[in-house]
């Protein structure tokens, strides 16, 4: 406590209480800001790129708070702005302003030991071949489809893209469904933990595609990925009854041909 001549004892202690209290109140407050700035990260990598007002109606938040956050993000390099590509015609407008991740932010989050797992495969691929680090990339992804296969057979095939997606977040790669309209519908991996090392590895990347259409029961087809550069990881999942009617015309053009 520091002593103001002038002052009795009381109101010395008086002050210093004002004073811890105010200290202790700017500490919590600004605990509770970085937390709200960490929840605004995580909001930007599992559901980016987004808008600032989509932003602020998930988390409850003011414009300008959300845009204190989204500044701060953007200064840390967290973050980066980007322009919504136009669907169909659009008015004169200014086209809305998107927020996504970048490779700085995204490597925040959760890398499990990159750079062990990247020697450990050019290891493995100067001593034994690129077939090696293939095969050990489908090792990997076999727990997931050990994990997932009896389950998928209980379920019905218009819901198992939905249960590999939360099986997917549940192992940190942020994952969702969405209907595509055009007979399918989409798997998206908004993070990816091994992302640095399948950007140098892209047999991790095939691997697990194969087991996504082993796992779904229906042609699968990757587009995008975090380790290529893209924002999120996407596969094209064929709807069951588009794989089935192909299936069935395939196998009668193939009766057909062979008489």
């Amino acid at each position: 406590m520091k002593y103001v001549p002038g002052k009795t004892n009381a109101e010395n202690a008086a002050a210093a209480r004002r004073s811890g209290a105010s200290e202790s109140a700017s500490g919590g407050a600004l605990s509770a800001e970085r937390g709200t700035r960490a929840r605004v990260a995580r909001l930007i990598l599992e559901h980016g790129p987004v808008t600032a007002a989509s932003l602020g109606e998930r988390l409850g938040l003011t414009p300008a708070a959300v845009r204190r956050h989204l500044d701060a993000l953007l200064a840390d390099g967290m973050i980066e702005p980007r322009t919504a590509r136009p669907r169909g015609q659009r008015g004169r407008g200014r086209p809305a302003k998107l927020f996504a991740i970048t490779d700085a932010g995204r490597s925040t989050f959760v890398h499990a030991y990159d750079d062990l797992a990247g020697s450990a495969l050019r290891f493995l691929a100067e001593r034994m071949g690129g077939e090696a680090v293939s095969e050990f990339a489908r090792a990997q992804v076999s727990g997931l489809v050990d994990r997932l296969e009896s389950v998928m057979r209980e379920v019905p095939a218009d819901q198992r893209i939905r249960v590999l997606a939360e099986a997917l977040s549940a192992e940190g790669y942020a994952a969702s469904a969405t209907e595509t309209g055009i007979g399918g519908e989409q798997l998206c991996q908004h993070h990816c933990p091994v992302a640095h090392v399948a950007a140098a590895f892209p047999q991790l990347c095939e691997a697990e595609t194969e087991a996504f259409g082993q796992l779904l029961g229906t042609p699968v087809q990757r587009l995008a990925t975090i380790a290529n550069g893209d924002g999120v990881c996407t596969t094209h999942v064929s709807s069951h009854a588009l794989a089935v009617r192909h299936a069935r015309s395939h196998e009668t053009t193939s009766k057909e041909s062979g008489r």
